[in-house]
């Protein structure tokens, strides 16, 4: 498989330099050239397989042709060592718990999963032990912890995750500062924008280039989206052996929107979902693009629902790929193509706090801020004869001093998530200015 820039100015791509440099040189998206339709027969018998035996045939599909055929299926077993089931929450909305992983997060999955195929590529090519490929991710909450999780320990290979101080919460913090080993912690004095801004300025910088081998660990990276495929797969499955998969509808909290990217290229694939729905905090940048057609980025703000917060999401720039054509189609054709198949819905703190006090009343079920989001735009979307799934992205736990305020309980801590509160917290302290941060980078020894 080859793979393009979303900006159509850098060199075609392998999967391998698509996954070791992450970013193309034009600051592009990688996008895969084709995307491979699975048998109709596979769709069919989906219902009677495992998790991992439905996510191997879809990263075959994927990676196929890249990888070799033991070494992708061992790749997607390590990954893949807990279920992820869908839970009824009312007659026709179901949960797709996504927090069984080692961080209790959705981005488990693409981040192990890239963690293991990167190390992959290094051995296949040769690299030196001595040689460091240092991976930069810029995180909002969920993605800094799964990303250091996945690749803790992993030789060859040192993290650097770069996080808004102060805007995200206490517990998703300790899971990536308190790790030490190969992982080192950034803590950014501004916005989650801001240390993407800085990750992606990283990247087109030449002589921190030659200074240190670069990749990225966000969704920005296909090897970190793309598995996240393997979920809507799933629910389809589950929803199917249920009898409810006819008129199926896939609600997505969506930040940087690689989550539901993902799903879409599921669908590209022939996954049969009728439609999806982005659900979005206060920062309504797609919302809005949804309704008028203009693509407005703007500063992000902060909100309940902090793994969300992204004014500028960097995956827009796949979906208008998608389903442009590779800009073969106009605005106009492209909008109505993406408004026929996504409808979006965008919540404030408010109607946050509302929906999960009202869940919680009626069903007993305790959604964290941002599977509220999702809840409450199915409740507010489906049509009669539908049924829905929304994303339950992570453990409510990790949000405890939020979700025991509004909910006026005490949730129980996992005892994974206990182990990361005992340890002691390491960070380094960074301004917003990219001067300062490269600065920093080029007196790491390599």
């Amino acid at each position: 498989m080859k793979y393009y820039s979303t900006n159509g100015k850098a060199p075609i791509a392998d999967l391998q330099k698509a996954v070791v440099k992450g970013l193309a040189e034009d600051r592009g998206l990688y996008m895969p050239e084709e995307i491979y339709k699975l048998p109709k027969a596979f769709i069919d018998d989906m219902p009677n397989m495992k998790f991992q035996d439905i996510a191997y045939n879809v990263a075959q599909n994927f990676f196929g042709d890249d990888v070799d055929g033991d070494a992708l299926q061992d790749i997607v077993y390590d990954t893949l060592q807990f279920d992820c089931p869908v839970v009824k929450v009312t007659d026709n909305i179901y949960s797709l718990e996504l927090f069984h992983g080692p961080t209790l997060a959705f981005k488990d999955v693409g981040a192990r999963f890239m963690a293991r195929l990167l190390r992959y590529f290094l051995k296949k090519g040769g690299s030196a032990t001595n040689e460091t490929v240092n991976v930069l991710v810029a995180t909002s909450g969920d993605t800094g912890s799964a990303v250091a999780n996945g690749f803790l320990g992993v030789d060859g290979i040192h993290v650097y995750v770069l996080y808004p101080k102060g805007k995200v919460s206490p517990i998703q913090e300790c899971q990536f500062t308190t790790l030490g080993k190969n992982i080192t912690a950034i803590e950014v004095d501004g916005v989650f924008d801001d240390c993407q801004a800085l990750v992606k300025s990283a990247f087109m910088d030449e002589e921190l280039n030659k200074h240190m081998k670069l990749t990225s660990a966000n969704s920005i990276n296909v090897a970190r989206f793309l598995p996240q495929a393997f979920y809507y797969f799933n629910a389809y499955a589950r929803m199917k052996a249920l009898g409810k998969a006819d008129e199926l509808v896939m609600c997505v909290p969506s930040g940087n929107f690689g989550n539901i990217c993902s799903a879409l290229f599921g669908h590209q694939m022939g996954l049969p979902i009728k439609r999806f729905i982005a659900a979005n905090n206060a920062n309504d940048v797609f919302f809005k693009y949804l309704q008028t057609g203009k693509y407005d980025p703007k500063a992000s703000v902060q909100t309940l629902a902090n793994a969300m917060d992204v004014g500028d999401p960097s995956n827009f720039a796949r979906i208008i790929n998608l389903y442009s054509d590779n800009g073969l189609l106009s605005e106009e054709e492209t909008h109505q193509r993406i408004t026929n198949l996504i409808s979006g819905a965008t919540y404030s703190d408010e109607q946050i706090k509302e929906t999960m006090r009202k869940c919680y009343s009626e069903t007993g079920y305790v959604l964290d801020p941002h599977g509220a989001c999702g809840f409450r735009a199915l409740q507010e979307n489906l049509k009669p004869g539908e049924i829905g799934v929304f994303c339950e992205t992570a453990h409510p736990a990790k949000f405890k001093e939020k979700v025991d305020e509004i909910l006026g309980i005490d949730i129980d801590i996992p005892a994974r998530l206990r182990a990361f509160m005992e340890g002691q917290k390491q960070s380094v302290e960074m301004s917003k200015n990219f001067a300062d941060f490269k600065a920093y980078l080029m007196n790491q020894k390599q």
